[in-house]
């Protein structure tokens, strides 16, 4: 009788401890509420996935993402003033787009050259000068209106050739609907505080006309020796208008929707007016255009 309960104990110790070996539970009837357990996490998960793919809620390409790091850079915009980003406290910002030199397809000399250059224009900066960079969706909507075009005037092409550009263009939607790749925009940022103790004025009109021309001539000096420094570093520097600024600020709002509504079209469509207008006579504009200096001047 001794050697049968010595032989049920020492059963029941092996079991026990095989089972904390195998990180299982010493009743087997126990594994079942813990999986019970387990699983609603998992289920959870699972359903949610399923609701966001019924709902549609997966990102869109044309879902905008809010551009937090331009707001940082232009926190204080009181408006824009010839071709300027006017701030407060009589704070001026002038943008110039930089059309960027392939570094890496020039020889070590070349490499150099536009290297020294570079630096140059950096030695002589004694005034703060910011570079923002920005992303774009490719556009080859104009690549596409040039083929479609050519197609539409050339009476003599072959037929081959006019298969080949339709498929062309069609290969081309297609790449843009359902690959859309970026492009980078460089821009220099030169930013001026006007100082008005110095200035004499007989009244405020005077003193605002005195500040703006002010700041335009000290940033578009500034934007002129850049132009001149980068140019023998095979860098274009063009001054950016208030629309060129606007295109900038549109982009940079509106980046994913910009791909399918150009600015270029809102432009070309007049969209960028401050009232509707309709097609009229040029008499009749001289005429409105009188009673709104004449209005102007009344009050």
């Amino acid at each position: 009788m001794k050697d049968i309960l010595f032989v049920i104990i020492l059963a029941v110790v092996g079991y026990v401890f095989i089972r904390k070996m195998l990180k299982e539970p010493i009743l087997p009837w126990k594994e079942k509420v813990v999986a019970i357990n387990k699983m609603p996490k998992q289920n959870s998960t699972t359903k949610k996935k399923k609701k966001k793919g019924k709902e549609g809620e997966e990102e869109s390409v044309l879902d905008e993402v809010e551009a937090a790091p331009f707001k940082e850079m232009f926190p204080d915009i009181v408006g824009f003033e010839s071709h300027m980003i006017r701030r407060v406290e009589n704070q001026f910002t002038m943008m110039a787009e930089v059309e960027p030199v392939n570094y890496f397809l020039l020889d070590q000399s070349e490499q150099e050259a536009i290297d020294a250059g570079f630096e140059t224009w950096l030695a002589q900066l004694n005034y703060p000068v910011r570079i923002y960079l920005q992303n774009r969706f490719i556009d080859l909507t104009e690549p596409i209106e040039e083929i479609q075009q050519t197609l539409f005037e050339q009476d003599d092409l072959y037929h081959e050739a006019r298969d080949f550009g339709q498929n062309m263009i069609e290969n081309l939607q297609m790449w843009q609907a359902n690959q859309p790749r970026y492009e980078t925009k460089r821009y220099i940022l030169f930013d001026h505080t006007v100082e008005i103790k110095d200035f004499k004025y007989d009244s405020q009109e005077e003193l605002e006309e005195k500040i703006v021309e002010k700041a335009f001539s000290e940033l578009y000096r500034r934007v002129s020796a850049a132009r001149q420094q980068l140019r023998k570093s095979e860098m274009t520097v063009h001054l950016l208008t208030t629309e060129g600024i606007g295109e900038v600020l549109y982009y940079t709002f509106n980046r994913r929707k910009a791909l399918k509504n150009r600015f270029r079209d809102i432009a070309g469509k007049e969209q960028l007016a401050l009232y509707v207008t309709a097609d009229q006579e040029a008499e009749h504009i001289a005429f409105v255009k009188g009673e709104i200096e004449r209005n102007g001047q009344v009050s």
